[in-house]
């Protein structure tokens, strides 16, 4: 769909050929998509007020002085003015507020996962060294100790050597 000149030219059913993210956290918002969403506002915005014509109402004639109720035509307008003005700056101090909450929770989950990835990381090592141990002394149980060194015998024969064979048939006689 192309915008009509009407809506400035715009695309304004889709995303403007932006790709905008998609949140994985379970159905919430994405801030990427929070982020376009209000840059597209601010574009319509923009827009309408520079389309919008300024009118001023209560304007006095070129040959007319000031008379009894032009003070207070001022005043009404200074004081709309002063509104309009403290409007837009405490709008700019909740954006601004919500922007560095914002930023500092980012800082916040970003330093808690790092705790948890180290955390995380010394639980495993701790549970790998618990597992090496365990079969080292598995295998300690199962293998024989050292298989170049002899045990002696229960009895004081050896099998290896000639003499005892000697011994053990003089025993036999």
């Amino acid at each position: 769909m192309s915008g009509s000149a009407r809506d400035g030219g715009r695309d304004l059913a889709g995303n403007g050929g932006r790709e905008v993210a998609v949140a994985a956290d379970g159905g919430g918002r994405s801030g990427v998509v929070l982020r376009e969403e209000e840059e597209d506002l601010e574009v319509k915005l923009r827009r309408i007020m520079d389309n919008v014509p300024v009118r001023v109402s209560n304007t006095s004639g070129s040959s007319a002085g000031s008379g009894s109720g032009d003070f207070h035509q001022y005043r009404q307008m200074r004081r709309r003015e002063q509104d309009r003005l403290s409007r837009m700056d405490t709008d700019y101090q909740k954006r601004k507020a919500i922007a560095e909450f914002n930023m500092r929770r980012e800082e916040r989950l970003k330093a808690a996962e790092e705790r948890t990835a180290k955390k995380r990381l010394k639980r495993q090592k701790k549970k790998q060294k618990k597992k090496e141990k365990k079969t080292k002394t598995n295998n300690d149980v199962e293998e024989p100790k050292d298989e170049g060194v002899e045990e002696p015998d229960v009895d004081g024969f050896s099998d290896d050597s000639g003499d005892s064979k000697e011994e053990g048939e003089e025993l036999k006689q």
